[in-house]
């Protein structure tokens, strides 16, 4: 019965006019509505959003609910969850068009493949909302603020374009820290418990439900926003291909 459920729902984001979808990773081919052939790099703003307002990404986002919840606080700009699971962008992407959140879309692929499909300086912000943080120290390069990633991020965003992670994982929380702090990226906001006084940024009151796990769990929920020293990286292009 999962299954089948599974599958109805990957019929029916086909349909979808705000999902765009990666089916081979190996190829940097996407599809938008009805499964028809689109290419998007440099484009989002005037092909799907029909403006050029500020374009932010949601890596990792499951159901999308922090681009949800930002593209309804703030109407004014542009969201893109990205995730590799369908079934997930599909509840995310049926709740904006539910809701007429036309500034939120989804995009469906594996996240080293980004720079497929983003022109550079094309994004002006990133949000790192509760990502796998694999546990494995030789999985290490697979965390979204590896060194491998950051050089993909470089790629797409536009100079001094922030970079916001929030996490309850020790582990990534530490493992981010040293990257930032080995790459001299420069860093705008750093905190250990983010409901310990003030929240450090308006936009941490946005809780999703691993948050809310998380939280009934007696975690602590860390934040880091940071931007991105050019020096220090090379650009996309140049960066070494990801394992999947």
């Amino acid at each position: 019965m999962a299954r089948r459920n599974k599958l109805l729902k990957f019929t029916e984001i086909l349909t979808f006019p705000n999902v765009y979808e990666n089916f081979n990773h190996k190829v940097n081919v996407l599809s938008g509505q009805n499964g028809e052939e689109v290419e998007m790099k440099g484009k989002w703003r005037s092909q799907h959003f029909k403006n050029d307002n500020p374009l932010i990404l949601e890596l990792a986002c499951g159901r999308g609910e922090y681009s949800l919840a930002l593209g309804e606080r703030y109407p004014d700009k542009n969201f893109i969850g990205v995730d590799i699971k369908g079934a997930r962008i599909w509840k995310g992407a049926k709740t904006a068009l539910k809701d007429g959140l036309n500034n939120v879309a989804f995009l469906r692929t594996r996240i080293e493949m980004i720079g497929s499909f983003f022109e550079s300086q094309e994004v002006d912000e990133i949000w790192i909302t509760f990502p796998d943080p694999f546990l494995k120290d030789k999985r290490a390069n697979r965390r979204l603020t590896a060194p491998g990633f950051l050089n993909k991020y470089h790629g797409i965003l536009k100079d001094g374009g922030l970079i916001n992670l929030k996490t309850d994982s020790d582990l990534l929380f530490e493992f981010t820290k040293e990257v930032v702090q080995e790459g001299r990226h420069p860093v705008s906001i750093i905190s250990e418990n983010i409901y310990e006084g003030e929240l450090p940024h308006p936009d941490l009151d946005i809780l999703t439900y691993y948050e809310r796990q998380h939280l009934e769990d007696k975690r602590t929920i860390k934040f880091i926003q940071f931007t991105l020293n050019s020096e220090s990286l090379h650009s996309s292009q140049n960066a070494s291909t990801l394992e999947p």
